[in-house]
């Protein structure tokens, strides 16, 4: 258990901009930030961050929170872990009893999965740095190579003893469970044995876009073995290579910071190019770029940059699968490396400052790249050059903005010598086929997983919940220690100040009243205790409350959909604002709150008037039937209040 003087510590450091910052390209939008959402794929941002209520918003698909929220959603977190990963990021001291073995074991799978991950990456970086073994074969290769130190423990790099099961019998001597192990993929088992899958081998962890040990890549550091040079981690529950890109955790300041990210094939030439002073790079680890991939780098950015070694066949097999990040709306471009070189070997080749001038100076937009390199390919051939076009159109016609998609057709049409309107005929009747609609369909809000339909029951008899019980909360978040109104105490002849949560909870506790929905229960059974107390109750209190539910229900209830604009604003423009005519809306909704809980009285007694009736109750009819005109009697009262609004 965390103590709770911590976890204030905690969110009280938790600055909301700052946490959402680090896996989403934020942009200030008047006092808030917007940006795209990480919990679903949408093209126009929705995703809105406020600093000063210290929550989280997405008006597309619902997320809403706060800092721990989401951390909790992002990173697929409990609370405590949450609560953790932000207690080290903000260098917090977090007291906990170190795990026993029979605790561990009780854990959910994910977390034992990410334990014994961390665990491995420990043990590794410990072999590396601190074992003769580790040093004389494992740090002997990273210096040939001219790597510096402080690189290698930047990504947190490590080595695997050669005995076969060296790793796996240190992991089961120190408590960790062999199904673990072989779930994450570190250990394989054989039967009645067990061993390690990367022996012999340099690690290169992978982590999340939080620091988090998702898996590895091991390699073989002999010559002579029939093995494969690099091997990756198996997919498991924690760690999906198509979803991950090597170095994210690293790149992602840098990455928003030069809006652009580098993309390149290995671990090595991440590494070398961090040492060249390029941190905005990532790698796709020898695997075909992938759409989740993509999409996890435009979080931070629109821009990509692709790094391809010196080798025109290479080139061609891998350039076709890049139509992948055209389809996400990516602005691509392409930097061909000198002949015979790749980023890791001609980083070193030349100083820092030759480097990044070439890789500025040598970018090309990806559609003229793939162009002039198919054109070269087809020379004087007719019918490889009605190829060549065809792949280009295809290329073309996945970009889903038309205005990027007409620059392109005028600039091939020069080019390839073949008019405009041939171009666009082909690129629209791509882009009309049905197959072609679904596959590169933009997905957003309306293509997030629709809920079964409920099935349709009988009425039921339990009472339901009203919009007035949230909307009495929302006041009471955003108004509570607002003054109401003012009354003179006839005792001393003073005015008494009376805020909106004094009248709010005087009404509904003088009336006996009681809310159905269980959250916003808990929250008025707050702001009563403390209105009976004289203490003051703020927004923040619940917004960074210890129940999810509770922190998520009351950052959705302060969150806006839509400010004053700062044009209207400077222009001194007036506009009715709710504190204007706060003591008009409150007075309603508590009106509306009321007339909600009659009508569910009146519901309750006629299903007692049918009971009664099949019995042939008289004198319970009889007071049942008083009963519920007194209730429309009250209830026809407040509709006049209300400006004799017909209530439902």
């Amino acid at each position: 258990m965390i103590d709770r003087f911590t976890i204030d510590r905690i969110l009280d450091a938790a600055q909301i901009v700052d946490v959402v910052g680090e896996f989403v390209q934020l942009k200030r939008r008047g006092v808030n930030y917007l940006g795209l959402c990480p919990f679903h794929n949408e093209k126009t941002p929705s995703f809105t961050v406020s600093p000063s209520k210290e929550i989280f918003k997405c008006f597309g698909c619902g997320k809403v929170g706060n800092s721990v929220n989401f951390v909790m959603e992002h990173e697929h977190l409990t609370y405590p872990e949450a609560l953790k990963y932000l207690a080290k990021k903000y260098h917090i001291e977090v007291d906990e009893k170190e795990l026993s073995r029979e605790e561990l074991e009780k854990q959910n799978e994910r977390e034992s999965l990410l334990v014994v991950s961390a665990y491995a990456a420990r043990q590794f970086s410990e072999n590396l740095f601190s074992t003769d073994e580790g040093i004389s074969v494992g740090l002997t290769y990273f210096k040939e190579r001219g790597f510096r130190q402080d690189t290698l423990k930047k990504f947190e790099l490590g080595y695997s003893f050669e005995k076969r099961d060296a790793f796996s019998k240190k992991a089961l001597g120190d408590g960790y469970k062999q199904d673990f192990l072989v779930k994450t993929g570190l250990s394989i088992q054989s039967e009645d044995r067990i061993f390690d899958r990367f022996s012999g081998r340099v690690m290169f962890p992978i982590h999340s876009l939080s620091g988090q040990v998702l898996g590895f890549g091991g390699r073989i550091l002999k010559s002579d073995v029939k093995t494969a040079k690099y091997l990756n981690s198996p997919e498991s529950e924690i760690y999906h290579k198509s979803r991950i890109l090597y170095g994210i955790f690293q790149a992602r300041k840098s990455i928003t910071h030069e809006e652009k990210c580098y993309l390149v094939e290995g671990y090595t030439d991440v590494m070398s190019l961090h040492e060249a002073g390029v941190e905005n790079v990532v790698a796709s680890s020898g695997t075909s770029l992938t759409q989740e991939q993509v999409r996890l780098i435009k979080r931070f950015t629109p821009n990509i940059t692709i790094l391809y070694d010196g080798d025109p066949a290479g080139i061609k097999a891998s350039i076709r699968g890049i139509d992948i990040v055209l389809e996400e709306g990516m602005n691509v471009k392409i930097v061909l490396l000198p002949e015979g070189e790749d980023p890791d070997s001609y980083s070193k080749k030349v100083s820092n400052e030759e480097f990044s001038r070439f890789l500025k100076e040598n970018e090309t937009d990806f559609i003229r790249f793939k162009t002039k390199l198919l054109l070269e390919e087809a020379s004087n051939d007719p019918v490889m050059k009605a190829n060549l076009i065809r792949d280009v159109v295809k290329s073309i016609a996945v970009i889903p903005e038309a205005i990027n998609r007409t620059v392109y057709i005028k600039e091939c049409s020069t080019v390839l010598e073949v008019a405009e309107p041939i171009l666009y005929n082909e690129v629209n009747k791509l882009r009309a086929q049905k197959n072609f609609q679904d596959r590169n369909k933009y997905p957003g809000p309306e293509d997030l997983p629709v809920k079964p339909q409920p099935v349709i029951k009988p009425v039921q008899r339990e009472p339901v919940s009203f919009y007035s019980e949230r909307e009495i909360i929302r006041l009471l978040l955003k108004f509570g220690s607002t003054e109401f109104e003012r009354m003179l105490n006839k005792e001393d002849g003073k005015e008494d100040v009376l805020t909106v949560s004094d009248y709010i909870v005087r009404e509904i506790t003088s009336d006996n009243l009681e809310f159905n929905d269980k959250v916003c229960s808990k929250i008025f059974s707050d702001f009563r205790f403390n209105t009976e107390q004289g203490l003051i109750t703020g927004d923040k209190q619940f917004v960074k409350h210890e129940d999810p539910e509770i922190s998520s229900l009351s950052a959705d209830l302060l969150s806006d959909s839509h400010e004053l604009s700062r044009i209207w604003q400077d222009k001194q423009t007036y506009v009715e604002t709710e504190e204007m005519k706060l003591k008009e809306i409150v007075g309603d909704v508590v009106l509306k709150f009321k007339s909600d809980k009659i009508m569910i009285l009146r519901k309750e007694i006629m299903f007692q008037l049918e009971e009664a009736v099949k019995t042939n109750d008289r004198e319970k009819i009889l007071t049942l039937q008083k009963r519920y005109a007194n209730l429309s009697v009250a209830l026809g009262l407040i509709s006049k209040k209300l400006g004799n609004r017909i209530l439902l």
